[in-house]
């Protein structure tokens, strides 16, 4: 029989709705109270461990380092064929993203939530919980890194986001698409990532910001954020990846400081490149050190950030 562990987090997947004010409190439901209202797939045989019940935005960083290092105490159990983590889609790209890049086990991570409670019509919690099992305990799964499983889809954590605030269909892969489909409990995987990176993560993640960039932005954030202590800033352009003129100034003194400073662009998708030559652009920014963000979004730039110089590894994108 198939072995998954599911490992809960709270999130709307386990909410319920507050006597006094009748509106939803997110977490509130163990693992072991969500695993017996739900119709758990039979012949897989499923582990509860119930981890953390808080709304998925009161997460930390240490939350990420405890979650991984639960997985991998699972992974020590070479019966377990899949782990799943339930979450509030708040963050759930971001953690999704966080395990993707801490957990080198081969055997799949697979990461769900839900847009309903368990309590509203038309809820999606049964049928997300029920695929990420399925998913989780799939052998063409494997090597795939982390995954996130919802509405029938399944997405690689390193393009997934969340499209839609309350709809069904709230997570896409902007530009790269799915990498596979569950269909009547069917798991069918078309795609798999090509390359995986994995980086050894056992402390404290450091302080990373993101700041986004508009028409008349300037230094006041940065230099506020470089006082506070930030060691990575993330700063969203626009475009190609370009700032205003204005925010120069403190972007060079922060890297005077020794803090990293990575340009993504707000653009769904296309890459951060140096096609222009003025004040602010992305090829003025890599003249002054700034780190080139490629095609990542401003949240995932700033986990892989974090990891990395957690990791006390090279930083780059």
């Amino acid at each position: 029989m198939k072995k998954v562990v599911l490992i809960t987090t709270g999130g709307t997947i386990a909410s319920k709705p507050k006597e006094s004010s009748g509106k939803l409190d997110s977490g509130a439901m163990s693992g072991e109270e969500l695993a017996e209202l739900c119709d758990l797939p039979k012949g897989i045989d499923v582990e509860i461990d119930s981890a953390i019940q808080k709304p998925s935005i009161h997460l930390t960083g240490d939350d990420w380092i405890l979650l991984k290092d639960r997985i991998e105490k699972h992974f020590e159990n070479p019966n377990v064929d899949g782990v799943v983590v339930t979450h509030g889609t708040d963050t759930l790209e971001e953690t999704a993203y966080f395990f993707d890049l801490t957990i080198a086990d081969e055997r799949p991570v697979v990461v769900t939530g839900s847009q309903r409670s368990i309590a509203d019509l038309g809820s999606d919690v049964y049928i997300n919980l029920r695929h990420a099992i399925y998913s989780a305990s799939h052998p063409d799964l494997r090597n795939c890194g982390t995954v996130v499983v919802f509405n029938e889809r399944i997405f690689a954590a390193r393009y997934v986001k969340k499209e839609h605030a309350s709809n069904i269909q709230g997570f896409n892969a902007f530009g790269f698409g799915y990498l596979g489909i569950i269909d009547n409990d069917d798991v069918y995987l078309f795609q798999k990532p090509i390359n995986r990176e994995n980086y050894q993560v056992n402390r404290s993640l450091p302080r990373v910001d993101i700041v986004k960039c508009h028409i008349e932005s300037d230094g006041v954030v940065l230099d506020a954020l470089a006082k506070a202590g930030s060691k990575g800033i993330i700063i969203e352009g626009v475009g190609r990846g370009q700032v205003t003129p204005t925010m120069m100034p403190a972007i060079k003194r922060c890297i005077e400081q020794g803090i990293y400073v990575v340009i993504t662009t707000s653009s769904e998708e296309g890459s951060v490149y140096p096609t222009y030559d003025y004040p602010g652009s992305a090829h003025n920014l890599h003249n002054e050190q700034v780190v080139l963000g490629r095609d990542f979004d401003s949240k995932k730039a700033r986990v892989r950030l974090s990891v990395q110089l957690a990791a006390k590894e090279n930083v780059y994108f």
